[in-house]
């Protein structure tokens, strides 16, 4: 069976696939690469873990009362809240990690005169970069596809634990709600809970060239949550009236089956609640809100806008980074140590008042949300060009 295989393997025309090795893209990457890599990418995870560690010692401590008080099983802390609190913040502190294995590592190895060496060897600062954009390209997708799709996921059951445990209790009612749900078709509810899926004073209203051709009334109507289709409610004691012209018919009844194009999602609005949704969920919800006409969507568009921009954090920090550490100082690496921490600080900051300022002061989302780097890459630009060469 040996002798088989082997002799399969010889046959194999390895001279014409020379090709192959023309498109590998790992035949750039040089021993010295893959050593800067490896240091990269250990001493990022390194720091998150560190990081976050001391976060979940300061939390435990700020929510153990509560924790007791609510009787929180331990299941529920460790699994529900904290295996979903890591992930959550560490994403969100991202570019403060990617800064920070920068500058440690990259600082050791101009203390040791590596970069040096390198540099005198002939070797450019341009191409020195290069594993470094490498590591920060696979930290970006990461981060972009843990907070476009899995993080969403784990954001839903950490906010129920928190309404259940922590006394943040979610909002779960609304009142006096009117919506678009289809082009000429206006919905409208007096009283809705979430908890139950169940709205009170229901009415329906449909127009054809600006005159309203039908209208249904219901005294309950409820979300079907077991159907398959999506948009499936059930409403209770309806009447429905139909108008041709000078002539009405009236229908009535106990129960009736129907499907309008809303569901629980577009009835109450809980803080946060764009967190909890998928980047294909986000751009879903957004359209359709805006298919209905609704003002009501900034907060979810510049998080979907956040989610990709953040991600280009990891190449314009490590620009700055290694800019900042790459050369031997006397007196050790302190005063840039700090200048970059104080950088990474206020790109976090940033962040959060360009998002503010585009749900309150009108700014487009899009805009907002890449203000920080469009600002930091002229800083990146700034230290890249003050590097050594």
């Amino acid at each position: 069976m040996i002798s088989m295989a082997r002799n399969l393997w010889n046959r194999i025309p390895w001279r014409k696939l020379v090709w192959l090795k023309k498109i590998n893209p790992f035949r750039f990457i040089k021993r010295m690469d893959w050593y800067i890599i490896n240091k990269f990418i250990g001493t990022y995870f390194y720091s998150i873990i560190l990081i976050i560690s001391i976060s979940i010692v300061f939390d435990v401590n700020e929510n153990l009362a509560k924790f007791t008080n609510n009787h929180a099983p331990l299941r529920a802390i460790v699994f529900d809240y904290y295996t979903n609190f890591v992930p959550y913040f560490a994403n969100l502190f991202s570019p403060l990690f990617v800064f920070i294995a920068v500058i440690f590592f990259t600082s050791k190895l101009a203390g040791n005169s590596e970069i040096i060496s390198m540099l005198a060897c002939g070797m450019s600062f341009k191409r020195l970069l290069r594993p470094y954009l490498i590591s920060a390209a696979f930290i970006a997708l990461l981060n972009f596809y843990l907070g476009s799709y899995i993080i969403p996921k784990g954001t839903v059951v950490r906010h129920d634990f928190e309404s259940l445990y922590k006394n943040n209790k979610k909002n779960t009612s609304a009142s006096n709600i009117q919506l678009m749900v289809d082009k000429g078709v206006v919905a409208y509810i007096s009283q809705y809970d979430d908890i139950r899926k169940t709205g009170y004073g229901f009415a329906l209203y449909k127009f054809e060239n600006k005159k309203m051709v039908s209208q249904m009334n219901a005294n309950v109507i409820q979300y079907d949550t077991i159907s398959d289709a999506r948009y499936h409610w059930k409403a209770r004691n309806y009447k429905i009236r139909t108008l041709k012209g000078m002539r009405e018919q009236i229908t009535s009844g106990s129960e009736i089956d129907t499907l309008i194009q809303m569901e629980p999602m577009d009835l109450v609005f809980s803080k946060g609640q764009q967190e909890t949704f998928t980047s294909p969920e986000l751009l879903r919800y957004i359209s359709k809100q805006q298919q209905r006409g609704s003002s009501n969507v900034v907060q979810y568009e510049v998080e979907y806008h956040k989610r990709i921009a953040s991600s280009f954090a990891s190449f314009i920090l490590t620009i700055i980074g290694v800019s900042l550490s790459s050369r031997k100082r006397k007196g050790g690496m302190g005063m840039y140590l700090g200048i970059g921490l104080a950088l990474s600080f206020t790109y976090i900051l940033l962040q959060t008042v360009s998002a503010t300022f585009a749900i309150n002061a009108d700014t487009p989302p899009m805009l907002a949300a890449w203000i920080p780097n469009i600002l930091y890459s002229f800083i990146a630009y700034f230290c890249y060009r003050q590097a050594p060469n």
